[in-house]
C-alpha cells in the first residue's frame, strides 16, 4: 500500500515537471519530496510548497 502511495506521488512529481532538471535548492528539494509523500492527496487540489531560506556565510 505504501510503495502504490509514493508510486502516486512520483507521478504526481513528474506531471507538475519537478524532475526537469531545475537547479537543485532547498524549496525544491523540499516541494518535491513533500509532492512524493503527499501522494494521492496531490490529485484532490492538494499542491504543496516548501520554502525556506538558508542563511549566507558572512563575509
Amino acid at each position: 500500500m505504501v510503495i502504490v502511495w509514493l508510486a502516486i506521488g512520483v507521478a504526481a512529481a513528474a506531471q507538475r515537471g519537478y524532475f526537469a532538471g531545475q537547479p537543485a535548492s532547498c524549496a525544491s528539494v523540499g516541494t518535491v519530496a513533500l509532492t512524493i509523500v503527499a501522494g494521492p492527496l496531490n490529485y484532490s487540489g492538494l499542491n504543496p510548497r516548501i520554502a525556506c531560506d538558508i542563511p549566507q556565510p558572512s563575509q
